[in-house]
């Protein structure tokens, strides 16, 4: 009787935990669940879907009418985009600041992940003496709101470091084209905590025999890191890549500070701002814009999609 007790209480355990979960993953997968599901992400659909066919629809159309009556009375232009793309007046030009967001959002994207996925190797499979307090430090900056960092940043860019008179690094003094460099600069210490915390979490889970064999047949860490990890990290690294696209090319306020707003560096969402505000009655020019802007994370995101999935479940099943 003593043996028999614990014995059914671990069965009982053991078998609880997996009836949870398929009684879960049953519901999930229910014709309830798939039509809530449907509905849902038609509801999230439906304005991004009236902004396309806002932005291909006449003026006096837009002004009168709403988007869905375009399909009782169909009326089709690209004045709009041919507006804010290639226009040279104020309500125009698009096309050179999708070109300057693009030169800021990509080195921005590749600078992180490539020192993310670096630090995050180093902290997970390194032994070096303070390496959990590197890695509590880098988690700690985290809940350091990105507006307190603008001001002590902007002052490294102007004046440089000075320590006890002496001038340690100078001042950039960057213009025109050379300020992108300092918007890459600050979106990659701004990114850097949270990717080397998700890296580190993915990266420490591999398996240790596989590191152990790649040892015993003498490779080296840097080997080791692009013919083994690099493989198996690629979802992590495109989830994050996602997140790190979407954030910097939505952002307004970093660009505008470290690029300023001239023409030569200011992003596509100082434009759209700027249209907003002067031209905030012009509806046919900011639904053209505004898609404009989405269209290129839309392409990103779908394109990546698989990856981006299996990215954020990664990590999250042991066993």
């Amino acid at each position: 009787m003593t043996t028999a007790t614990p014995t059914v209480g671990v069965g009982v355990q053991a078998t609880g935990t997996p009836g949870r979960a398929a009684r879960v993953r049953k519901r999930l997968n229910s014709r309830t669940a798939t039509v809530v599901s449907i509905v849902l992400a038609l509801l999230w659909t439906v304005p991004t879907f009236g902004l396309f066919i806002s932005s291909f629809r006449p003026e006096n159309q837009i002004k009168t009418t709403g988007w869905w009556t375009f399909f009782s009375d169909p009326q089709f232009t690209l004045e709009n985009y041919r507006e804010v793309l290639f226009s040279t007046g104020s309500s125009g030009q698009l096309a050179s600041y999708f070109i300057n967001s693009l030169a800021i959002t990509i080195p921005s994207v590749l600078f992180p992940i490539a020192f993310a996925s670096l630090a995050a190797y180093a902290l997970a499979w390194i032994n070096f003496k303070g390496r959990d307090w590197v890695y509590i430090a880098i988690f700690a900056m985290q809940i350091v709101p990105l507006q307190m960092a603008l001001v002590p940043l902007l002052k490294f860019f102007s004046t440089g470091v000075t320590i006890a008179g002496i001038q340690v690094l100078p001042a950039w003094d960057l213009v025109d084209e050379q300020k992108f460099a300092q918007v890459w600069f600050a979106h990659t210490c701004f990114a850097l905590p949270f990717a080397v915390y998700l890296l580190h979490n993915f990266i420490s889970q591999l398996p240790s025999e596989l590191m152990e064999s790649a040892r015993v047949d003498g490779a080296t860490h840097p080997k080791i890191f692009r013919t083994i990890v690099l493989p198996l990290i690629t979802p992590a690294l495109a989830a994050i890549g996602i997140f790190q696209f979407l954030w910097v090319w939505n952002d307004l306020l970093v660009a505008l500070i470290f690029a300023g707003g001239t023409d030569e560096t200011a992003p596509l969402t100082v434009r759209l701002a700027e249209l907003a505000g002067t031209r905030g009655n012009e509806w046919q020019r900011l639904t053209a814009g505004a898609f404009v802007s989405i269209v290129v994370p839309l392409i990103v995101f779908l394109s990546l999609q698989r990856f981006f999935v299996r990215g954020l479940l990664a990590g999250s099943v042991k066993g």
